[in-house]
């Protein structure tokens, strides 16, 4: 097992949420606001409940729901912003080893590494801490081809790209569109192009077309090319510099990870019949989008603990690669906003928590 037991449990299957005792170190957020909200604080241990295995966590990914949710939600509508109760611990995404089970869950075992993306949707995840119950359905065993870092980053990234590519894994329909979403199948000779092509979804959609066999086109700025290159992109092209319509047609599906008010020019370099998946927030005129044939569909990603274990072979087959584009530490989450609030990430950033 690695590093010592959590405070108030034995490794024995007799742990339950009473059973929790002692102080552990977290990231809480009072009110709403900038990343400067984001304090390092002693909270209560946690405790697990039937179907949870409490988890050592040394490594965190971050991701927008984080700072949306430490935003106070303004991304979405008022009309539907959920109620927050402060203090708020935030996070979804997370490595590390059990430390603990419940007496129904047989899948994971003391000492086992493991990754996964919790609760979501939804922002009781709570991983910004150094254990946390996790429900053993939205877990995967760590493939050992990735440090608990790259492990960390991955999740939520690579789900979004996994369930609008390859597999989709339930019939709950979009929130945004009211429509289950369909995955095109990808075929070899298609041709994909990526928007946003170097940050955490974009760089797994590069991998995952490139895997079934795609013409891939990566749009990203001019210091993203080498690495874009080397995840499998058969073109790139600088958006600082050149404008996409002017120079791509003929594509079958465009995965736009940047969404905006600008996002309809995209819609000109696809063929007839072809597909928009729009990850972020964007507006499509459907008389245009009828005119033109095209199908704009978008998902809400969901955790899945059986998909990972799917893509992990993956990741030990060389078949994927995490990008990390920083670390910090936990106590330093502050840091990890304000680098995000930057943009031009490349791959994802992570909080490191155990050693």
């Amino acid at each position: 097992m690695d590093g010592p037991p959590a405070p108030g449990f034995d490794s024995r299957e007799q742990c339950f949420p009473e059973k929790a005792t002692g102080v552990m170190k977290a990231i809480q957020f009072h009110e709403a606001g900038g990343p400067e909200v984001l304090r390092y604080e002693e909270v209560p241990h946690p405790g697990i409940g039937p179907g949870e295995v409490l988890v050592q966590v040394h490594a965190v990914g971050v991701n927008p729901p984080d700072w949306y949710l430490r935003e106070g939600m303004k991304v979405m509508p008022p009309e539907m912003r959920p109620a927050l109760e402060f203090p708020l611990t935030p996070g979804t995404d997370m490595s590390g080893v059990v430390q603990a089970v419940a007496p129904d869950v047989r899948e994971f075992a003391v000492g086992d590494e493991v990754f996964g993306m919790l609760r979501f949707p939804g922002f009781d995840g709570r991983t910004y801490a150094q254990y946390v119950a996790a429900p053993a359905r939205d877990l995967a065993h760590k493939p050992a081809g990735v440090d608990h870092v790259q492990a960390a980053g991955a999740p939520m990234a690579v789900l979004t790209a996994w369930q609008y590519l390859i597999e989709l894994g339930h019939d709950v329909p979009s929130p945004f569109t009211g429509r289950v979403h369909r995955p095109v199948p990808l075929t070899p000779g298609m041709t994909v192009l990526v928007n946003g092509a170097a940050g955490g979804v974009g760089h797994f959609a590069v991998q995952l077309a490139k895997w079934k066999g795609a013409h891939v086109i990566a749009v990203a700025s001019t210091r993203h090319e080498e690495f874009l290159r080397k995840l499998g992109a058969d073109e790139f092209i600088d958006y600082t510099t050149t404008r996409v319509a002017d120079v791509v047609s003929g594509v079958d599906l465009v995965i736009d990870t940047v969404g905006g008010p600008d996002s309809a020019r995209l819609l000109t370099v696809l063929n007839r019949g072809g597909t928009m998946l729009p990850v972020f927030f964007a507006e499509y005129d459907p008389e245009v989008t009828e005119r033109l044939d095209i199908t704009v569909s978008n998902i809400q990603v969901r955790s899945n603990g059986a998909q990972l274990a799917e893509i992990g072979r993956l990741f030990d087959k060389g078949e994927l690669q995490v990008g990390v584009d920083s670390t910090y530490p936990l106590s330093e989450a502050a840091g990890a906003h304000a680098r995000a609030a930057q943009g031009h990430i490349q791959g994802k950033i992570v909080l490191t928590v155990a050693p």
